[in-house]
């Protein structure tokens, strides 16, 4: 038999403790590479709001955090902020939630926005590039229609819709006339109208939730939105796309953290088991580990057989972990849509090297003890040992 053999084989004499052992490892693995896939997948999507032709500023009402659905400013400010140095074009929008349940496609708990609500969008067509939406699967609504909407991708998988098909918002029936997607998971979950149409449906005519502005080639974000909030004080705020971008990340800079955390936790626990195992393993087999020494074996050859086997068990704790992290999210994801609809994992290959850097760390960790030992019996001690 093989020297790479006896080091694949021989950790898996105590199927139990083997078992054992990898499992502790394993469930640190999961987390690690669920919190990876998780958090890389919000932070894409977070990058597709600073996608070029999309808003750089947004508008709101001084003292509002503008997350607000219903109308607060009054629609005259679309215009008046082209006036204001350094801002290229401007785009009114008003946010409602769908609350109609006549029929099961507009029923509110199968939308795909966060708590389950249907976010509706109110916007002037040729102004859907400041939105991110640079094309539509389809064709894009006419500003005159009172029936016709666009929907994002993600909602329209969630709502088994596509083009030509009827949904029903605010308790009226519109015709879906085309398919988005820009890549962030919130727009992506939601419905587009008309601006006017959906004004008359909340009764909100002359207002708009924010304004999303354009600025022009060589100007500074930042500046823009200095000279908005200067040229009208006290009636309204702005906020940018890269600072709210800014602000998710560091969010989920968080959740990096706590990751990182229980990737350390990981080690010392899976450290633990790994160098119980091996104390084990090497206690179980003294005699057999003299007579490989009686009959030539040197002490790096015993150090290098033990370690490997350690490092054997870790690596297949690190293929299970993220085998079951994968599949897991995945069917997570499956089974509550309106988190599935909201997060679409990364599988990025730094989640997988982090994982498998920390089964490596264990391995080494947890065996060089038992190693060391080993390779310091003495063959006549060892072969008398009971």
């Amino acid at each position: 038999m093989s020297f790479l053999s006896l080091v694949v084989k021989n950790p898996f004499r105590n199927k139990t403790r083997s078992a054992l052992a990898i499992t502790g490892i394993a469930i640190g693995i999961i987390v690690i590479v669920a919190l990876g896939m998780v958090t890389g997948g919000l932070k894409n999507s977070t990058q597709s709001t600073l996608k070029a032709g999309s808003a750089e500023v947004t508008v709101v009402q001084a003292g509002s955090n503008g997350m607000g659905s219903s109308g607060s400013l009054n629609e005259s400010y679309v215009t008046s902020l082209l006036n204001v140095s350094g801002v290229k074009s401007t785009a009114g929008i008003l946010r409602a939630t769908n609350t109609s349940t006549e029929s099961a496609s507009s029923n509110t708990s199968q939308g795909g926005g966060f708590g389950g609500g249907l976010t509706i969008t109110g916007i002037d067509s040729n102004k859907l590039s400041l939105e991110g939406i640079d094309s539509v699967n389809g064709t894009i609504f006419t500003n005159t229609s009172s029936d016709q909407v666009i929907i994002g991708k993600t909602e329209a998988q969630s709502l088994n819709k596509t083009v030509g098909d009827t949904v029903n918002l605010l308790g009226q029936n519109f015709t879906i006339t085309g398919i988005f997607e820009t890549g962030n998971f919130m727009t992506d979950n939601g419905i587009l109208m008309p601006l006017s149409t959906l004004q008359n449906l909340t009764s909100n005519d002359g207002k708009v939730s924010n304004i999303l502005v354009k600025v022009t080639d060589n100007a500074n974000v930042t500046t823009v939105g200095n000279s908005i909030t200067s040229a009208y004080p006290n009636e309204l705020s702005t906020t940018t796309a890269a600072s709210s971008a800014d602000r998710i990340n560091q969010g989920l800079s968080f959740i990096d953290t706590a990751s990182w955390a229980i990737s350390l936790l990981a080690i010392f626990i899976g450290a633990v088991g790994v160098i119980n195992t091996m104390v084990m393993t090497v206690y179980e087999r003294t005699r057999e580990i003299g007579v490989l020494k009686a009959v030539g074996w040197k002490n790096s050859r015993i150090l290098g057989m033990i370690l490997g086997e350690s490092i054997v068990l870790t690596l297949m704790a690190f293929v299970i972990g993220s085998v079951i992290a994968v599949v897991g999210v995945e069917v997570l994801l499956t089974l509550v849509p309106s988190v599935g609809n909201v997060i679409t994992p990364s599988l990025s290959i730094d989640i997988f090297l982090r994982a498998f850097a920390v089964a490596l760390i264990v391995g080494v960790i947890g065996g060089l003890y038992p190693a060391y030992r080993a390779s310091r019996l003495s063959p006549t001690e060892a072969l008398r040992y009971e």
